[in-house]
C-alpha cells in the first residue's frame, strides 16, 4: 500500500486518520507488525530502492518532503558554499518537512531511506529523527551511493538511542538490482506478525 502525503487541510487527515482505524478494526490482524517506509530521494535513485523494498513487504511508503526542495546547484558537492556541503558543515541545520505523518504512532518496523552525502544522511533525517517518537521502534536503514561509505550510525542512533536499530548500516549502489534488494529483505527476516 502507498500512502501519498500532499498539502491537505486537518479535516481531511482526521477523516482519512479514522477510515483507516474503522479499516483495521475490521480485520484480523490486530497484533500485526505494521511497517513504514519512509525515504528522502533527490535524484531517484533512494526512491527507486524503496519502491522496490514496498513491491516485496506489505507497507506503507512515504515520501519525505522537503519545505524547501533541492536544487541541482545545493546538490553541488564539489561547492563548499552550497546548501548541501552547508549542511554536512552544521548538523544542527535542520532542513524542515512540509509533509506529516498523521499516523507515525501505529507503526513499529520504520524503514529510514536516504542518499549519501558527504559520507552520511542528509541533515533532514535528523529533523525526521527529531520530529517523531522512535521510542521503542524497530529502525532499519538504507541508503544509495554511487560510490561511497555509509557513516551515519554515529550520528542517527544518538537521536533515537532507545529504537532498535539494524546492524549494520545497509548501503545500495545507485544501481542496485530488485534481485540484490529482495535477497537482503529475506536476510534481515522482518517479523510481520509481532
Amino acid at each position: 500500500e502507498t500512502v501519498t502525503i500532499e498539502s491537505i487541510s486537518n479535516d481531511q487527515v482526521k477523516d482519512e486518520t479514522a477510515t483507516k482505524t474503522e479499516s483495521n478494526d475490521e480485520g484480523n490482524d490486530q497484533n500485526k507488525n505494521k511497517i513504514l517506509i519512509v525515504y528522502f530521494s533527490c535524484t531517484g535513485n533512494t526512491k527507486r530502492v524503496a519502491n522496490n523494498i514496498n513491491s516485496i513487504i506489505e507497507s506503507d511508503l512515504i515520501e519525505i518532503i522537503p519545505k524547501v526542495p533541492y536544487t541541482t546547484e545545493d546538490l553541488n558537492y564539489n561547492d563548499a558554499n552550497s546548501r548541501s556541503s552547508l549542511e554536512n558543515k552544521n548538523q544542527s541545520i535542520l532542513p524542515e518537512i512540509s509533509n506529516e505523518i498523521s499516523n507515525f504512532e501505529e507503526y513499529q518496523t520504520i524503514f529510514i531511506g536516504y542518499p549519501i552525502w558527504h559520507g552520511r544522511s542528509p541533515n533532514i533525517i535528523f529533523t525526521l529523527l527529531k520530529k517523531y517518537d522512535f521510542n521503542n521502534k524497530n529502525i532499519i536503514t538504507l541508503s544509495t551511493s554511487s560510490s561511497s561509505s555509509d557513516s551515519s550510525a554515529s550520528i542517527l542512533r544518538p537521536l533515537a538511542p532507545n529504537s532498535n536499530w539494524n546492524s549494520p548500516f545497509q548501503r545500495f549502489p545507485s544501481s542496485a538490482s530488485e534481485t540484490t534488494i529482495k535477497n537482503w529483505i529475506d536476510s534481515i527476516n522482518i517479523d510481520l506478525n509481532e
